[in-house]
């Protein structure tokens, strides 16, 4: 009778889902974000009133409305269908870095900061060698295919331009604290990256206004520094950092600016300073590490349960303290 029905399409169009098995249509009903009601179901709530029904149409469930309200998702960023499908397939899931977490030992869990510490050396690197893609190639060029004048002097301003690009890049990006937390999304650190490299090519039309200027005897123009917190806020933060930092970091931070020229010792100042803000933020997580160890400690041999290691431990730290 399918093509009795197809001559009366109100008929049809009441119902799209009558004709399915009765346990399919209530799998679809209960997982399809996609609601059908009948034109039964339709006429019903309108005998009621139209305002109840279009209150009730509006309102979310209660489900919907607490996870409104907390402004979580439905379902976590790993589910495929982000609808809310099969949300009660995830209510129980965890992520398996938080799971490893859990079952890492304190070593690993300090080895695992030193790791970071060290990664995040490398991916400042690499992020540098991606700003200074435009310099590689160039030397590349040079070295594949060099003129008469590039192979008598062995490429040199080819290799002195990519290597000022990546100091400076690595500079302006430790400033800038480029990997300097964890919470940080990645594109705000690819937004950092980004602005990096703008401050490259500023100081790089700056230098050649400057030339420019000396060249034809005008006075040099005085630019503002590359990052603006040194000249506004340099008298209002810089005793206060000098009072943090150790006499022997200040003697390693004069030594790391007397080796740089003087236009690019700003740069070379916040990056030093960063570099001890990092140092100082892994040192404190080791501490922190450590703390919580000598809690474990403690607590295990309160309930009677100390091992062979605590007591070795517990021993070095005795004698330490003394």
């Amino acid at each position: 009778m399918g093509w009795w029905d197809s001559l009366w399409a109100s008929n049809s169009s009441d119902d799209p889902l009558r004709n399915l098995d009765p346990k399919l249509r209530e799998f679809l009903e209960r997982e399809s974000p996609v609601k059908y009601s009948t034109a039964q179901q339709q006429q019903q709530p309108r005998a009621k009133g139209e305002q109840i029904t279009a209150a009730a149409a509006a309102a979310p469930t209660i489900s919907e409305a607490e996870e409104q309200q907390k402004g979580a998702p439905v379902v976590p960023k790993e589910s495929q269908f982000q609808d809310g499908r099969y949300a009660h397939l995830w209510k129980t899931y965890r992520p398996l870095a938080e799971i490893e977490a859990e079952t890492k030992s304190e070593h690993e869990k300090l080895m695992d900061v030193l790791e970071a510490y060290k990664e995040r050396k490398n991916q400042i690197g690499k992020a540098a060698l991606e700003n200074c893609a435009l310099e590689q190639v160039d030397w590349r060029q040079c070295m594949s295919n060099p003129t008469v004048t590039e192979r008598m002097t062995l490429c040199r301003d080819q290799i002195k331009k990519f290597e000022k690009c990546y100091m400076t890049q690595t500079r302006l990006l430790k400033a800038l604290g480029y990997l300097s937390t964890h919470d940080r999304s990645a594109e705000a650190e690819e937004e950092i990256q980004m602005h990096a490299d703008t401050l490259y090519h500023r100081m790089l039309s700056q230098e050649a206004e400057i030339t420019a200027a000396r060249e034809e005897g005008r006075p040099i123009p005085k630019f503002p520094p590359l990052i603006p917190r040194l000249d506004q806020q340099k008298q209002a933060q810089q005793p206060a950092e000098e009072e943090l930092l150790t006499p022997e970091q200040q003697e390693i931070l004069k030594a790391r600016l007397k080796k740089v020229p003087e236009e690019d010792r700003p740069a070379e100042e916040e990056a030093v300073r960063a570099e001890f803000r990092a140092k100082a933020q892994v040192a404190s997580q080791v501490q922190e590490l450590w703390k919580k160890q000598e809690q474990d400690r403690l607590a295990r041999k309160a309930r009677g349960e100390e091992t062979l290691w605590d007591k070795v431990t517990g021993a070095f730290r005795t004698d330490n303290g003394k």
